[in-house]
């Protein structure tokens, strides 16, 4: 719809619309850096998972909690008035993401030990598609360009991780369990760009890690996984994962998302998967796959299409 405003300087609306078509606005350019700053975060948590000596449950409880004991001098004094006043309907979907963030860990971090790391990488980060067809579900109609996006970028994944799928019992239900893991990342992802919609950072992330860590918790009793013990330096490597896969990581994927969108949020998420092979090869010296570059290329080209179609959607 053009405004009377833009019909009254044709020209010149024109011209501004050209430079600003050429050049992303400011606040979209600083969410981009956020975002990009997002996914290193998140690509470390692999490879410090890899090299904690702690059970997975317990490390998916530990970097939550020490997120919510990070967030709790801000939340209940800079933003205690947003907290109390979140509303009904905020508070119950932010407890709702919170439980599909806990969902995400309780099942993926297992289905590494019963499937191969290949196929398990590959089908916990199917979170885009899963999340555009929730979007479609909803009533919304993504673009050609996002279907097209997300699948180029999955297939980047594919072309990092293989097809390694094996019809044994144990190894198919821990693909079925890394599925299940993609799954409630997109549902977290949707509920928190709605939550955003209305409520800042801190509060709905300390809503959401706080839900999350009680039912980690829950789930770490009832496995039995051992919660204490643990030597100086696990203790440390569980504080770096805090600070920069949850606090740097999904902190500002909460940021982001709210002016980026899910769908450009959760397509970027696909490149941890390179990232954290990068990572691992610079800091683990693990040799990093030949198909790592390639991939990163893809999944890159995949997130460029997906983000041309939210500029063209909010352009229209």
């Amino acid at each position: 719809m053009t405004s009377a405003r833009t019909r009254s300087d044709a020209p010149t609306g024109a011209t501004a619309a050209g430079a600003q078509n050429a050049h992303p606005h400011p606040a979209v350019r600083t969410d981009l850096f956020l975002l990009a700053i997002a996914i290193s975060g998140i690509s470390l948590s692999a490879p410090l998972i890899a090299a904690t000596a702690a059970p997975a449950l317990a490390i998916a409880f530990w970097r939550n909690a020490m997120a919510v004991g990070a967030l709790t001098p801000l939340a209940l004094v800079r933003h205690r008035a947003e907290l109390r006043g979140i509303g009904r309907r905020n508070l119950l979907l932010a407890v709702a993401a919170g439980a599909l963030l806990a969902v995400h860990f309780g099942v993926w971090l297992p289905s590494l030990h019963m499937t191969s790391v290949a196929s398990s990488t590959a089908l916990v980060t199917t979170t885009p598609i899963w999340t555009t067809l929730l979007m479609r579900l909803r009533g919304h109609r993504p673009p050609a360009l996002v279907w097209a996006g997300t699948a180029l970028a999955f297939l980047g994944v594919v072309i990092l991780t293989g097809v390694d799928l094996s019809l044994s019992p144990r190894a198919l239900a821990g693909d079925a369990l890394a599925l299940a893991g993609g799954m409630a990342a997109a549902g977290y992802v949707l509920l928190g760009a709605e939550v955003r919609r209305t409520v800042g950072t801190v509060t709905y992330s300390y809503v959401c890690y706080a839900t999350t860590t009680v039912l980690l918790l829950a789930a770490c009793l009832f496995s039995g996984s051992s919660l204490a013990g643990y030597s100086g330096d696990t203790w440390l490597k569980l504080a770096v994962l805090t600070v920069t896969a949850q606090l740097l990581g999904h902190s500002l994927i909460n940021r982001v998302v709210k002016g980026l969108g899910p769908s450009v949020t959760s397509t970027a998420i696909l490149l941890e998967t390179p990232g954290a092979a990068l990572i691992a090869a610079l800091w683990l010296g693990q040799t990093p796959p030949v198909a790592s570059y390639p991939a990163l290329a893809v999944i890159l080209a995949g997130l460029g299409l997906v983000i041309m179609a939210g500029r063209a959607a909010k352009k229209g």
